[in-house]
């Protein structure tokens, strides 16, 4: 990797250069920074379960033995024994759930902070590499380097237009288009509860201060926002595959050094 890389201006056109920094020469670990993104879904999940006590609020008792009858306790004053008057056990009409979901299941995982700066360092090296990047998905044909840096500027930009108008530039409008038509339905269950769709991930753009460009790029499908300072592996590398196509500021990058 050579030891500068370039700024680019709003335009497209080279306007500085900058030493790259010593984080872009690491090797990624691809299981650190699997285990890193799985331990942070892990604490967006919504424990579910059973109230202890459903299916045994009654006053249902068993009869025991003589009676010609199954053993299963049923209701008082249920009358003639059937199956619809049994109750509180497992496998009749209105009784407990066998072995359920309990809501005080400890979801939570948790990795070292060792291995947390591996694999953050890896995921960030890993969108300075072209062929990572491009083994991930990414339309990168028109992309004139990596990492890709653009000036401060972009921060300052108020309009979705504009923004568009700067990856046309850059040659990452043909990647945005790849996340915005290529949106699929989701297979399984899943479709029925509100998230029917699966949409592609484009560009992560790498802030150091929003003044503004967060209202301008908030709605163009598969574009992420995030600030240096909030920077996971989730982010660089969603679905624990690394190599996500990321445009830097300048500051953002004179962060890292």
């Amino acid at each position: 990797m050579e030891s500068k890389a370039i700024i680019y201006g709003l335009d497209g056109k080279e306007v500085d250069k900058i030493e790259i920094p010593q984080i872009f020469t690491h090797k990624p670990r691809k299981d650190l920074i699997s285990r890193v993104v799985v331990a942070l879904e892990s604490g967006e999940k919504q424990p579910q379960g059973r109230d202890p006590k459903a299916g045994q609020r009654n006053t249902a008792y068993s009869w025991g033995s003589g009676f010609g009858v199954a053993r299963a306790p049923r209701r008082k004053g249920s009358g003639y024994p059937s199956a619809r008057n049994a109750a509180f056990v497992p496998g009749v009409t209105g009784g407990r759930v066998t072995h359920p979901p309990r809501v005080d299941k400890y979801l939570l995982k948790k990795v070292n902070s060792n291995e947390k700066k591996q694999a953050i360092t890896g995921a960030i090296s890993a969108t300075g590499k072209r062929e990572l990047v491009g083994s991930r998905g990414h339309l990168i044909d028109d992309v004139p380097s990596f990492p890709l840096i653009i000036e401060d500027k972009l921060q300052t930009l108020k309009k979705t237009a504009e923004i568009v108008e700067v990856f046309e530039n850059l040659g990452l409008i043909k990647d945005v288009n790849r996340a915005k038509f290529g949106r699929k339905i989701r297979a399984g269950k899943g479709k029925r509860r509100g998230r029917k769709f699966k949409r592609k991930k484009s560009v992560l753009i790498v802030i150091n201060e929003n003044l503004g460009i967060y209202q301008a790029a908030r709605n163009i499908p598969g574009v992420d926002i995030i600030n240096i300072k909030k920077l996971n592996c989730k982010d660089l590398a969603p679905g624990a595959k690394i190599g996500r196509l990321t445009l830097w500021v300048k500051s953002a990058i004179n962060e890292l050094q």
